[in-house]
């Protein structure tokens, strides 16, 4: 009995000890190695098998406290599409005072080779570095002999100076996470704001525990004839609280559509400072809250004093107002003066980099540099406008009150009616109407005496498509007619954007093709640059594609070619917010001509239907007289951000719009 207690607590040990040594860099398995899929979900294109984050603290007589990142990661590849998991990089902060460092190690490829284990080491070619912009940097490296199959190890290390937040971590990816880890060995000198975002929690554990400073110095004396040097140390001691966090067996974060950013809604932790205590010193607090997030940033010397600057624009400015008294028309002719006369150099950020009076003369600057000096343009005007942080889509959504929160400016000028919100990077933005990237939640507008409230970003404005088309039905299953389309507000904005730098021919051509290969005539274009009006299309076409002829009968969808096929959301259920943008109309008129020798046989059925809480409608109504069809289709979408618990509603909402434009219109011939 006993020998069989020792044995299985012998197994236990070994088993555990099996395991502990898989997350180990270097201990890749044979198993590892021949795993086709992943366990829990075969769709997986690479699995992260274990990722371990540690981040300490190291003093240093000269640069102070370092705090020290290490990262080690094993990943498997499962198919090409995985490929990209092949590559890693990391950014730091590239300024010469800083001297923030990023270094790699242990980088290998496994394979298995003849029932072999084969390795390959990354060498010097595959590592390079990347310039961001003027402050920022990554390195990167691309791992070599990547194969279906595979699995990779990697280690970095950043050793920074810049301990007022720490990297953020990711517990989740767009891949499966077997085992997360990630530690933080904190001295007592410094108290972190721990925020976590997503749906899975970690395993956290905390414990306090003693460590040491040794400082050394030396003293030189003269004693008559004779120099002495006496070295002498000095030991600290303080306290560390070394905190885990833990998560296994997390699910693949996957894209669906209407996502803001992903990263909003991942299983993250991240760390802001809010206080440093070291001894014999008084005690400095941080930002720990919006007001004074705002009031920091407003100080720092790339913001505040650039948007105070004067004595480069005001001789413009004067002539170019001169004589205009509405407020309106000073802003969009300021407004319109910063768009055309300085141009983005695609660099984010609320910081300025070469400042506004270089940007001005120059006519290319950054996002701060142009945005703080429309904002000074407006003020000289005698308008009440201030800078308004955001954090775009891509930066992810401002939930917790940190410097690193913003990662961009725009300009606000407050009115009796509310605030007007611009953006002078993008040059097909008019008032109130933020390039897509802006459209995040909130802002945080800042006034010069350093104080700040919040701003809501959604657009109220309807954003509108209204498609007028015209079909001739022939005998033959073929259609020809013709289509106008208008678009307004933030729809005419992304579609300048989107398609107003390609040519004629090619734009024609990438529409003929997404809708089911028509031949397009006649095509007309209204209101390009103009961006006061909609953008207008109007064009002739020819479908062969969209109709169909059984045993003598017409069958059709009233939308032809612009019949929606499928479903956006396709998830069972949702955790995250849905977020259209913006508030949006689509509307079709359409009238059909039946062909001679043909009448209605059957109608689709007139609906209208809503999600309720008037966030989306549908109206689908169909009339016919004598040899005309008449359908009109109304899409309302009036809510820019809808609730996840709302996801299941608008899910079926979507489906029954969809099968209702694809139900057919029946001819039979007489």
């Amino acid at each position: 009995m006993l020998f069989k207690k020792l044995s299985v607590i012998l197994f236990v040990i070994i088993f555990s000890n099996a395991n502990a040594q898989k997350l180990e860099l270097g201990k890749v398995s044979i198993a590892e190695l021949q795993e086709k899929v992943h366990p829990k979900d075969t769709s997986a294109v690479a699995a992260i098998l274990f990722k371990k984050g540690k981040v300490s603290f190291e003093y240093d007589q000269n640069a102070g406290f370092l705090a020290i990142t290490e990262v080690k990661t094993r990943i498997k590849i499962y198919k090409k599409e995985g490929y990209e998991w092949a590559n890693k990089a990391v950014s730091y902060y590239a300024d010469s005072n800083t001297n923030e460092k990023v270094s790699f190690s242990d980088a290998n490829t496994y394979n298995l080779v003849d029932g072999k284990i084969v390795k390959t080491k990354l060498k010097s070619d595959g590592e390079f570095v990347e310039k961001i912009n003027k402050y920022w940097s990554r390195k990167k490296i691309t791992m070599p002999n990547v194969k279906e199959g595979s699995v990779l190890e990697f280690q970095y290390v950043v050793r920074s100076p810049r301990y007022g937040s720490l990297s953020d971590w990711y517990f989740q990816a767009s891949i499966p996470v077997n085992y997360s880890e990630y530690k933080t060995n904190i001295p007592e000198y410094f108290t972190y704001n721990t925020n976590q975002k997503g749906f899975f929690s970690p395993k956290i554990t905390v414990e306090k525990r003693p460590n040491s400073i040794v400082l050394l110095s030396k003293e030189r004396e003269q004693t008559s004839r004779v120099a002495h040097t006496t070295f002498s140390s000095d030991k600290i001691d303080f306290i560390e609280t070394h905190s885990t966090y833990l998560s296994e067996n997390l699910p693949a974060m996957k894209e669906e559509a209407y996502v803001n950013n992903i990263d909003n809604y991942t299983s993250s932790i991240s760390h802001e400072l809010s206080m440093t205590k070291f001894p014999n010193s008084i005690g400095k607090s941080y930002s720990t809250d919006w007001e004074s997030v705002a009031k920091t940033i407003y100080e720092y010397d790339d913001f505040g004093p650039e948007l105070n600057k004067t004595g480069y624009f005001e001789d413009d400015i004067n002539k170019l107002i001169a004589g205009l008294n509405i407020q309106n028309e000073k802003i969009e002719t300021i407004f319109n003066f910063v768009k055309t006369g300085v141009k983005w150099n695609e660099n984010g950020g609320y910081s300025c980099d070469d400042g506004v009076r270089t940007a001005y003369k120059n006519k290319t600057g950054n996002v701060a540099e142009i945005n703080l000096m429309l904002t000074a343009m407006l003020r000289y005007a005698g308008l009440t406008a201030n800078p308004v942080l955001v954090s775009t889509r891509s930066n992810g959504i401002a939930l917790f009150p940190s410097r690193n929160a913003f990662n961009y400016v725009i300009a606000a000028v407050e009115t009796p009616e509310g605030l007007i919100l611009l953006d002078a990077t993008e040059k097909y933005s008019v008032p109130n109407v933020l390039p897509l990237r802006d459209l995040n939640w909130f802002g945080r507008l800042i006034r010069k005496d350093g104080t700040s409230t919040e701003v809501d970003l959604m657009p109220k404005i309807i954003s509108r498509e209204a498609v007028n088309m015209g079909i001739n039905l022939n005998s033959d299953g073929s259609a020809d007619g013709k289509l106008r389309m208008q678009l307004t507000n933030h729809a005419a904005l992304e579609f300048r954007k989107g398609n107003l730098a390609t040519s004629k021919d090619n734009y024609l051509e990438k529409l003929e093709t997404n809708y089911n290969n028509i031949e397009i005539n006649d095509f007309v274009r209204e209101n390009d640059v103009d961006l006061q009006k909609p953008i207008v299309e109007n064009y002739s076409f020819k479908d062969n594609k969209s109709i169909e002829i059984i045993n003598d009968k017409i069958y059709i969808s009233p939308l032809l070619f612009l019949t929606a096929k499928e479903n956006p959301f396709k998830q069972e259920t949702r955790e995250y917010p849905i977020d259209f943008g913006y508030p949006k109309q689509d509307k079709f008129n359409i009238n059909i001509q039946i062909p001679d020798g043909f009448v209605v046989e059957s109608l689709p059925k007139a609906i209208n239907i809503a999600t309720g809480e008037n966030v989306g409608a549908f109206k689908y109504i169909i009339a016919n007289s004598i040899n005309t069809i008449q359908i009109a289709i109304t899409k309302d979408i009036n809510s820019a951000i809808v609730p996840a618990d709302f996801y299941e509603v608008l899910k079926d909402f979507y489906q029954q719009m969809i099968d209702k434009q694809n139900e057919k219109i029946v001819l039979k011939k007489i």
